[in-house]
Parts: structure tokens; C-alpha cells; sequence
């Protein structure tokens, strides 16, 4: 198979276009033959080594194709079944393997861009909205990142779970756009954060406010939530820590939360099948849309990583893999 490989951790010209065995599935795994799988930053993270350790190897986190092999004691599928799926050791190739409590199948209805946008930023976006920041309707939600792919996921879901005021937060004003056409009220630079929250919600502050980035951000951003709100953390793009005190917490009755779907995935895959049918039935009714799909064919990996890495994109980074 065709395979985009990182022998070792740096740029993206470390990433070679080169041939692989096949993979095998072993017990209670199947095999995926890839139509398209998206770009991540944690991809970006693991290829420049400050996420995860030793070579990085095949990249990819999910992924959206055809069941091509089903490995022993797997059942509740078959070969040729349309899916989507976390996958075990990258999705940046012609196959992947994949645990069965992992994958998921998905309705020829939805395109296999919408279907290879959709694992992480919708089952993501769920998971921080109504399991662990649990938005109540007529809630203020600040979400930042607004921008990228889990960030309009999470406008549009917050939107749909009845949020009554919802703040995107971009790196610069021409980002600003696609957040507000998706569901945003507002959205705002990190200039001046605690004080334009704090003007936007006549002084209340945010009841949820769904973080990424870490760092000073985020110590900002604690700041400006309301009385028994909920600050969920689930990533340190910023690649600083951010550090709150208890004096802070208490007194107020606020909540510091953190969120990692790559633990879940490890540690809970049954939490993801719980929701995977509530997930894609709102990806198959349009609930949940992935606006501004940018493709590369595999082989341009590293082109899509430069583009990612540029922070000019908005929306989703997707690879065309095979039809």
C-alpha cells in the first residue's frame, strides 16, 4: 500500500511517500481501506515530536472508508460496510486497522468529506459540550479557536443544545467570518479578552468556556467566568501551560475540568459508542456541518501540514486517499 511515513521528527519534508506491507487486523480489530482521513494539529504535534514519543511513523488519527478485512471475534460488521473510525497506527495510507469498538457506521448519505471531517471534531465537540461542561439552555459559551474544525463544531452543536450566547474567540479578524456565519453572536481576538467578555456579557461573565490553547489564554480567560461556571480544558496549542489558583475556585464555585479525547479513546471507547448514533445522525441531518473542506491528494501531505502550520485556514484540512 501507498503511505505517507515520518522516519523521524522535524519539518514536513520529513514526510516521505513510500510503500508499506499491508496491515493484518488481529483479534477484535478490522481493516479499513481508506477513502480520505483529516489533518490534525496533534498530527503536526507527534511529526515534530512534542507530542508522543520515538519515530512517529504513519500519522492520522481517523479516518472514513470501506471494511476490507474483519479480524477474529469481531462482530456487528462486515466486508464492504461504510464507516468511519479511530484508527490504531495512522490513517495517512491505503489501510488501516482499527478496533471494532472504535468504528462506527456511517450512511451513504453523507459525503466522504463530511464523513472524514466528522470522527474528532463532532464526537469532541459532544463529549465537551454535554457530557463534561453539561451547557444548560440559555447559557453564555466562549469558545476558542472559533475558527478551526472543532471550533465551528462547537458553535453549531452549542447552538443546536440551546446556548444563549455564544463567543468565538480567532488569532486575527479575518477569521472572524465563518464563526459568525455557523451560530456565534461574537467573536473577538485574544486583545483585551477578560474585558471584552466581561462588556459582551454586561459583566456576568461566561457560564462555559471551552479552551484549547492553554497558556496565558487561558489564564485570562478563567478571569472572566461566571459564578458556578465550568472552564473545560482539552489541549495546549498555545504549548505553555496555564496555571489557575485554588483561591480562585472555591470561593466562586467554579469548575476546572480537563478533557482528552485520545485518553477516552484509550481508556473509555464504550463512552464513544454511547454517543456515536446521537454524533452522526446530527452530521447526517446537517446539524453539524464542516464549512471551507480543503483537500490534498496523499502524496502532498506535507503541503496540507505547511497550510495547517500557516494558521491561515479556517475550517477542515482533509486527504484524498482512494475513491
Amino acid at each position: 500500500m501507498r503511505a505517507i511515513v515520518a522516519a523521524s521528527t522535524g519539518g514536513p519534508d520529513v514526510l516521505e511517500y513510500k510503500d508499506l506491507s499491508v496491515p493484518e487486523p488481529s483479534i477484535g480489530e478490522v481493516r479499513i481501506k481508506v477513502l480520505k482521513a483529516s489533518v490534525h494539529f496533534a498530527d503536526i504535534k507527534k511529526r515534530k515530536g512534542t507530542k508522543g514519543s520515538g519515530i512517529p511513523g504513519i500519522l492520522g488519527l481517523d479516518a472514513v472508508g470501506i471494511i476490507d478485512k474483519v479480524g477474529q471475534g469481531v462482530t456487528g460488521f462486515r466486508e464492504g460496510e461504510r464507516v468511519i473510525a479511530f484508527v490504531k497506527e495512522g490513517s495517512y495510507a491505503e489501510y488501516a486497522i482499527a478496533n471494532a469498538i472504535l468504528v462506527y457506521p456511517i450512511p451513504d448519505a453523507v459525503e466522504a468529506a463530511v464523513a472524514a471531517a466528522c470522527p474528532v471534531p463532532a464526537f469532541l465537540s459532544f463529549m465537551l459540550l454535554e457530557r463534561v461542561g453539561r451547557l444548560q439552555k440559555g447559557e453564555t459559551v466562549l469558545i476558542h479557536a472559533a475558527s478551526g474544525g472543532t471550533g465551528l463544531t462547537l458553535i453549531q452543536l452549542a447552538r443546536k443544545l440551546g446556548a444563549g450566547k455564544i463567543i468565538g474567540t480567532v488569532s486575527a479578524t479575518q477569521k472572524a467570518a465563518l464563526p459568525l456565519e455557523h451560530g456565534a453572536d461574537y467573536c473577538i481576538t485574544y486583545d483585551n479578552l477578560s474585558e471584552s467578555v466581561q462588556n459582551l456579557t454586561d459583566g456576568a461573565g461566561a457560564d462555559l468556556i471551552l479552551d484549547s490553547l492553554a497558556g496565558t489564554v487561558m489564564e485570562e480567560s478563567f478571569t472572566c467566568l461566571a459564578p458556578y461556571g465550568r472552564f473545560v480544558n482539552y489541549g495546549n496549542a498555545s504549548g505553555a501551560a496555564g496555571f489557575i489558583k485554588t483561591s480562585d475556585v472555591h470561593a466562586s464555585c467554579r469548575s476546572l475540568l480537563g478533557y482528552s479525547l485520545g485518553t477516552t479513546r484509550k481508556e473509555r471507547p464504550e463512552d464513544l459508542q454511547h454517543i456515536a448514533d446521537q454524533v452522526i445522525s446530527l452530521v447526517e441531518m446537517g446539524e453539524i456541518t464542516f464549512p471551507s473542506i480543503q483537500e490534498f491528494k496523499l502524496e502532498d501531505a506535507s503541503k496540507a501540514h505547511q497550510l495547517m502550520e500557516s494558521r491561515i485556514h479556517a475550517g477542515k484540512i482533509i486527504l484524498h486517499i482512494t475513491d
